[in-house]
């Protein structure tokens, strides 16, 4: 008896995995998107290029 309970508990959830899985992958498709109009933006790439020149200027070569 206590083990045809649990199923039942348990079968009445089973969607709910699908469901959260879709919303986490909504979501990081969502920052994705975010990250990828950053990394295009000016801003970030006169950053980057910064970072990087002020890195080879302290090479010894």
């Amino acid at each position: 008896m206590k083990i045809l309970a649990t199923l039942r508990a348990r079968a009445g959830e089973q969607g709910m995995s699908t469901s959260e899985y879709a919303v986490g992958t909504v979501g990081a498709c969502a920052v994705g998107g975010v990250l990828v109009k950053v990394a295009q933006s000016d801003f970030f790439n006169n950053f980057v290029t910064g970072v990087i020149q002020k890195g080879l200027e302290l090479l010894p070569f």
